[in-house]
């Protein structure tokens, strides 16, 4: 996809963090905006950001987690501006309850629900309820998936599978374009540590999915926090993926200090050895160097 200039953007989670950012490197780019959220108030904020520079935008709220409010975002988004070019399935939580020392096996089937719930299922519904719709106007188009590092990475929990999740399925998405010759492309966002709000997406949990785990402890989050505000700018995450849709680059890795990491967990697999176990020492050295993780 090359030009971007009146053509329809749909971004999931936009209300800050990435997605808010890609929202803006779209405006930037003279699209028009769908920007879709569960949290109401900050939806509210972001879209009259976007507004203020001039950039024809609405917000919808939906929850993507279920089936019929993303298909009732792709029909607003298409009643509203005729055709849908870029996709982004970018909505994402992480689940901070208990999650320190627990078994996989003690999961709370809550946790499963509402991580896979948003993580995995939200991206597989955004296929169901666009897909069709961008390969019967034919026109050229993108798909951006966000997964995570921890998508190439072992562990990680209820968080982890669902980002293996979306790395699977969105290159069997690209797969099957290609099949059909689709003027769509097709990409995976694996991000290392972000400027964002992911260790506070708690706070969308929905009231039927409580988990009774206990809480993370304060100086615990705060750790999080402050690893997560050493990390990349959202909008240098938004360039990169524009540029990424530019060139048609399926898997987009915006923080190469994590290389090594990923090749080491290839490198596991091929020898049928264990799983890869991070390098956190190496890893304060780098940070320390300046890297950015």
């Amino acid at each position: 996809m090359k030009e971007f200039e009146g053509k329809v953007a749909v971004v999931t989670g936009a209300a800050s963090g990435i997605g808010l950012a890609l929202a803006e490197r779209f405006a930037e780019a003279r699209m028009h905006v769908v920007m879709a959220d569960i949290q109401e108030d900050a939806l509210e904020r972001a879209v009259q950001k976007l507004e203020e520079r001039q950039t024809r935008v609405i917000g919808a709220v939906c929850n993507t987690m279920l089936k019929e409010s993303v298909q009732a975002l792709a029909e607003r988004a298409i009643a509203e501006f005729g055709k849908v070019h870029v996709l982004c399935n970018n909505a994402g939580v992480a689940a901070t309850r208990g999650a320190m020392g627990t078994g996989i096996w003690e999961v709370p089937t809550a946790d499963w629900e509402w991580v896979m719930g948003v993580n995995f299922y939200g991206v597989l519904y955004g296929l169901q309820a666009f897909v069709p719709h961008m390969l019967a106007h034919g026109e050229p188009g993108h798909i951006v998936n966000t997964a995570s590092l921890a998508g190439l990475l072992p562990g990680g929990g209820t968080y982890g599978v669902s980002k293996h999740g979306v790395l699977s399925l969105t290159e069997t998405l690209h797969n099957d374009l290609k099949a059909r010759n689709a003027a769509i492309g097709a990409s995976v966002l694996c991000p290392g540590l972000v400027n964002t709000q992911i260790f506070d997406a708690e706070r969308n949990r929905p009231a039927a999915l409580q988990s009774g785990a206990p809480a993370t402890s304060n100086e615990m989050l705060a750790m999080g926090r402050a690893m997560l505000a050493q990390g990349k700018d959202p909008a240098e995450i938004a360039r990169i993926v524009f540029e990424s849709i530019e060139q048609e680059r399926l898997y987009i890795l915006p923080h190469p200090a994590w290389d090594d990491f990923v090749r080491n967990r290839v490198e596991h697999v091929i020898a049928r050895n264990g799983p890869a176990i991070l390098d956190f020492e190496d890893m304060m050295r780098r940070r320390a160097a300046g890297e950015q993780f």
